[in-house]
């Protein structure tokens, strides 16, 4: 059964809400995909914080005119489930990782940083680390220095307490 217009407007307006907040849309051909695994894929959306929707292509169309992801319009065509994040990885992460296991899901675009995205350019972005993950690399970097440094002085301490050690047994 199809939408009537007052339907349609809520998923524009909803559709549009999603993109105003996003940095990245990916898009995805479903064809073929069990609902139980379809479940799964949205509850890992979900725990990533991504919106992912099965939509209509037109009515997207309408909610990203105007947007840096308009130039996807041209990519929107057949069955495609939508995944939007305001994280600029999340959205390719979860098909990614979710194609990995399931090629039925065939990964067709994305945009970022107002570019499109080929299935390659979808799969580089989902590689990259998370935000946790970087700010505990950056962490790691910025005290090696000081944890070093402190190994050095620990040791030096060491060194010097044996040898007054061996100078008052001589």
């Amino acid at each position: 059964m199809g939408l009537n217009l007052e339907d349609k407007k809520a998923v524009v307006v909803e559709v549009a809400a999603q993109v105003v907040n996003a940095q990245t849309v990916a898009l995805a051909e479903y064809r073929g995909i069990e609902v139980g695994d379809l479940t799964a894929l949205r509850k890992q959306a979900r725990e990533a914080g991504v919106y992912l929707h099965v939509l209509k292509n037109t009515l997207v169309r309408r909610a990203v005119a105007e947007t840096p992801f308009a130039t996807l319009a041209e990519h929107m065509v057949g069955p495609l489930i939508y995944s939007i994040s305001a994280d600029p990885v999340a959205a390719a992460r979860v098909l990614h990782d979710f194609a990995k296991t399931n090629d039925k899901l065939v990964i067709k675009a994305g945009s970022y940083a107002g570019k499109v995205l080929d299935k390659a350019g979808v799969q580089a972005l989902a590689s990259i680390p998370g935000r946790e993950e970087l700010l505990a690399r950056l962490l790691g970097v910025m005290k090696a220095p000081v944890s070093g440094f402190a190994a050095v002085v620990a040791a030096l301490a060491k060194q010097r307490e044996l040898e007054s050690v061996e100078a008052t047994v001589v």
